[in-house]
């Protein structure tokens, strides 16, 4: 059997600030409407919609696995906008990124509050 990731729904108090912070700062092409979402896409068909609740919004955690020289635009990207960030999901380590897994990894949040992070490579354990 052959399983994709094929898109996610992602509350958002403000649909066009958290998706206009994620096309930017992944350099993606701007958001598109479908419904009553607005929808961000990916490479191989992923799509990320962005949806106002109508509730409060839980935290959720996304994490994106980028190439380093993507890794390197969207770090300078995150400096540029002063966007708070860590080098580990405690955020005890501010201002900084990780080493993990011989790569490197960032964590920051959305204009939502939900936990983003991006590395360069994955756990493979």
């Amino acid at each position: 059997m052959t399983v994709s990731f094929n898109h996610c729904i992602i509350f958002a108090e403000n649909t066009q600030a958290s998706a206009s912070f994620f096309t930017h700062l992944f350099d993606l092409p701007d958001a598109t409407t479908w419904g009553p979402f607005l929808s961000v896409r990916l490479e191989h068909g992923v799509v990320l919609q962005f949806a106002a609740p109508g509730i409060v919004v839980q935290p959720q955690h996304y994490a994106f696995l980028v190439s380093e020289e993507e890794f390197d635009a969207i770090y300078a990207r995150l400096l540029t906008a002063g966007v708070e960030h860590w080098a580990d999901p405690q955020c005890s380590q501010p201002d900084e990124y990780n080493r993990n897994f011989g790569g490197r990894g960032v964590y920051f949040r959305d204009p939502a509050g939900h936990g983003l992070e991006v590395l360069t490579r994955a756990d493979t354990a």
